[in-house]
């Protein structure tokens, strides 16, 4: 073959890898700018006047701004205390997530002790059991223990640990060395110190994923909130939203303003923490 025709085929063959790369990037695009469309949506209802949004047929951006939405939303409703009791709910239970987790995590990997497994596929097994299955019981507990419209059954239960987050910890202990522990033990630390020391620090991306997943799921949570609490200035965000959307059914642009503050923490997090997220997940499955 002579070396034109070479340089023709290679040419002919990266001409359709850019097309196809092309193609898949226009797909990609698509398919985000079709579920960005929801997103802009809300945000540029919660910006209208409210004879502005029955429009037909409708404007997808707001003759003008109304920044006024945001502010009418707190006189309206105590949106202020409702991030006070949702943002001291989702504190607690990411400290007693990431405690727990990365404490039997450390146990169920590092540790040897006898019943070891047995009792890490007993912890697993009880991922499968459905929420509704222990919502009953959970409820008589609580309400033993006179807990009921307080805020300690939603972060209590965190610190005696969730299965998924325990599991994921606990692979991504096995993917550290174990030669790092007998040099730690070997200089005179305890379990603890080695847990403390030397293993804690190299899962900041296993933490940064658990952290993120228990933050969206507290923050969003509206089941437990709605069982557990009654008084109106302990309503977390998202039972706030429901009981604000009662008297103001109609008014969807203060309820789209109310959603876009609600949303816009889980987002400003994610955005500034997905290296950690995608590493803790990738690096979760590493090693079984």
């Amino acid at each position: 073959m002579s070396p034109n025709t070479t340089r023709r085929a290679l040419s002919s063959v990266n001409l359709a890898q850019r097309i196809e790369k092309g193609f898949i990037y226009l797909i990609l695009l698509s398919g985000g700018l079709l579920i960005l469309v929801p997103l802009w949506w809300m945000i540029s209802t919660s910006l209208k006047r409210p004879a502005e949004v029955f429009t037909f047929p409708p404007t997808f951006l707001p003759e003008t701004l109304r920044w006024q939405n945001y502010v009418d939303i707190f006189e309206k409703a105590p949106f202020g205390r409702y991030f006070l009791n949702t943002t001291y709910v989702v504190f607690m239970d990411m400290i007693g997530t990431l405690l727990s987790a990365s404490m039997v995590g450390f146990a169920f990997a590092r540790l040897r002790w006898r019943g070891r497994d047995a009792f890490f596929v007993l912890t697993l097994a009880t991922m499968m059991l459905p929420g509704a299955v222990t919502l009953i019981p959970r409820y008589l507990i609580f309400k033993e223990l006179h807990w009921l419209d307080t805020f300690l059954p939603l972060w209590v239960p965190s610190f005696f640990g969730y299965p998924f987050f325990i599991f994921l910890m606990r692979q991504f202990y096995a993917t550290i060395p174990y030669e790092l522990d007998d040099a730690a033990r070997i200089d005179g630390c305890s379990d603890f110190g080695v847990w403390w020391r030397i293993n804690l620090p190299l899962t900041l991306p296993a933490l940064a994923a658990c952290g993120i997943f228990t933050f969206n799921a507290t923050w969003n949570d509206f089941l437990g909130p709605l069982i557990y609490l009654s008084s109106q200035n302990k309503l977390t965000l998202a039972l706030g939203l429901m009981a604000f959307r009662g008297p103001h059914v109609t008014d969807f642009h203060y309820l789209m303003a109310a959603s876009t503050i609600a949303m816009l923490p889980v987002v400003v997090l994610f955005f500034f923490a997905q290296k950690y997220f995608i590493q803790g997940i990738v690096f979760t499955g590493v090693k079984g």
